[in-house]
């Protein structure tokens, strides 16, 4: 088999026997109360991590620049080129 085959395999029957562990965790034990809970706490902790981690992410990245100054530097650079083309011609003219 291939290794991409063996690791679909591999996280299918994970899933499974996951599956199958919670759900009797959940409906045959007594335990059901607690593993409820901690799921609901954990769903909702990584939702808000997620979140918040956005959110920092959003505040720590500094503004982009803004589209003026971006077309203004592209202007001087297109500008430094032409210089330099026409400086090139006039040598080859001159030689």
């Amino acid at each position: 088999m291939r290794k991409d085959t063996t690791v679909g395999v591999a996280l299918m029957v994970v899933g499974v026997v996951v599956i199958v562990a919670y759900g009797w965790l959940v409906f045959a034990t007594p335990w059901w109360r607690l593993i409820l809970q901690l799921t609901g706490f954990i769903a909702v902790a990584a939702v808000f991590g997620i979140l918040a981690w956005i959110g920092y992410a959003l505040a720590t990245t500094p503004p982009p620049k803004p589209i003026e100054e971006i077309e203004k530097e592209i202007q001087e650079e297109l500008q430094k080129l032409q210089e330099e083309e026409k400086k090139q011609e006039s040598n080859k003219g001159s030689s």
